[in-house]
C-alpha cells in the first residue's frame, strides 16, 4: 500500500522505521515545522524528519495540515492509507477523507483509557500496572475511533514515562505492521469503543510538576517517574526550582516531623523526606541552572540537613 505517514516526536520513530522496512511504500512524511529548542533556541527538525530525509522520503511541514493547501498537496500523493502517530495536530474531516481507504492512528494506551495528549505520563503517575497501544480507524473526535487492534504490556516498578514510551513505541511498531496486514487483506474488523469506560490524559502543564509533600510517598514517587522528562517533578530550595529525578518509597521513621521535612541523609537512601504516609528517599536531583547529580553530591555542596523543610 502507498502510505502517507504523519508523525513528529520520538514515539513515532520505531513505527516509521518498521514501516520503511516493510513491503509498504511511504510516499511522504507529514510532520510539524522545525522549532526553536534548547537554551540557544536553535532551529531543530523533528526526529521523524531526520529519519525520512536519510531514506529519501519527501517531507511536508505545514503549520496547518487541514488547510486547503495541505489537502491539495495530500490529494496529489494518491495514498491508500494515512498513518498518524504522535503528530501534534488535530486532523479535520477534509484530511481524513483524502486517502483511498482511511486514516489510522497508533495511540499509546489501551483505549478508551487515557484518551488525550499524555497517556504514558498519566499511566505512570496513576501507578498503573499495565499499559499498551491501540490502533484505531480515525474519525474527527480525538482518540474515539473504532479499534482495529490492541497490544498490552506490563509497567514495571522502575519504569518512567521515558522508558514506558520507548517500550510502547517498539510495541507500536509491531502492532502497526500487524494492522496494515489486516487492512491489506480486508480482514480488519474495527470495533466501537465503550465510551462509558473512557478516561482522559490531558496535556501536562509546568505547574503539574509541583510536589505536594502532604501527599503519600507512593503518590509523589509515581509523579517523579511519570513527569520525566517534562515538566519534571519539583520542589523549591533557596528560592530556586529543585527537580527531583529519582526516588524510592520508604517506611516512615520514628521521628515526629512535618511533611516536607528532611528526616535523614545517607548514601544509600539519599535525602529522606517525610510525607503524609511514609518517607521518600531522593536519589537524584537537579537544581535550577545546574547539572543533575546524586543526592550525596548535592548535600556536600548545599545546606541540607535533618530538619530542613522543602516547600
Amino acid at each position: 500500500m502507498n502510505i502517507v505517514f504523519f508523525g513528529t516526536s520520538e514515539f513515532a520513530i520505531e513505527p516509521l522505521e518498521a514501516l520503511l522496512g516493510s513491503r509498504h511504500k511511504v510516499v511522504a512524511l507529514v510532520t510539524q515545522p522545525d522549532r526553536e529548542r534548547g537554551r540557544n533556541l536553535k532551529l531543530s527538525p523533528p526526529a521523524t524528519k531526520v529519519l525520512a530525509l536519510s531514506k529519501g522520503i519527501p517531507v511536508y511541514q505545514p503549520e496547518d495540515a487541514s488547510s486547503i493547501d495541505s489537502v491539495n498537496y495530500l490529494k496529489g500523493l494518491h495514498a491508500d492509507l494515512f498513518v498518524v502517530i504522535s503528530f501534534g495536530q488535530i486532523l479535520r474531516k477534509n484530511v481524513l477523507s483524502v486517502p483511498k481507504l482511511y486514516a489510522i492512528n497508533l495511540h499509546g494506551s489501551l483505549l478508551p483509557k487515557y484518551r488525550g495528549a499524555a497517556p504514558t505520563n498519566w499511566a505512570v503517575i496513576n501507578g498503573d500496572k499495565t499499559s499498551g497501544v491501540t490502533i484505531i480507524k480515525m474519525n474527527e473526535r480525538m482518540d474515539e475511533g473504532d479499534i482495529i487492534l490492541t497490544r498490552e504490556i506490563r509497567i514495571e516498578g522502575e519504569d518512567t514515562n521515558i522508558t514506558l514510551s520507548e517500550k510502547l513505541s517498539e510495541l507500536g511498531a509491531e502492532a502497526l505492521i500487524a494492522a496494515l496486514d489486516l487492512i491489506e487483506k480486508k480482514a480488519a474488523a474495527p470495533e466501537k469503543q465503550d465510551d462509558s469506560k473512557a478516561t482522559y490524559a490531558p496535556k501536562l502543564k509546568k505547574e503539574d510538576g509541583l510536589i505536594d509533600w502532604n501527599e503519600p510517598a507512593a503518590v509523589i514517587h509515581n509523579k517523579v517517574r511519570g513527569l520525566l522528562p517534562w515538566p519534571g517533578a519539583y520542589t523549591h530550595y533557596s528560592g530556586k526550582i529543585l527537580k527531583i529525578l529519582k526516588t524510592e518509597t520508604l517506611d516512615a521513621g520514628l521521628e515526629d516531623l512535618e511533611t516536607g521535612e528532611v528526616a535523614d541523609i545517607s548514601k544509600d537512601r539519599g535525602i529522606v523526606v517525610r510525607t503524609s504516609s511514609g518517607d521518600l528517599g531522593i536519589k537524584y536531583l537537579q537544581l535550577e541552572g545546574k547539572k543533575d547529580m546524586d543526592a550525596d553530591s548535592f548535600v556536600r555542596g548545599h545546606r541540607v540537613g535533618r530538619g530542613y523543610k522543602f516547600k
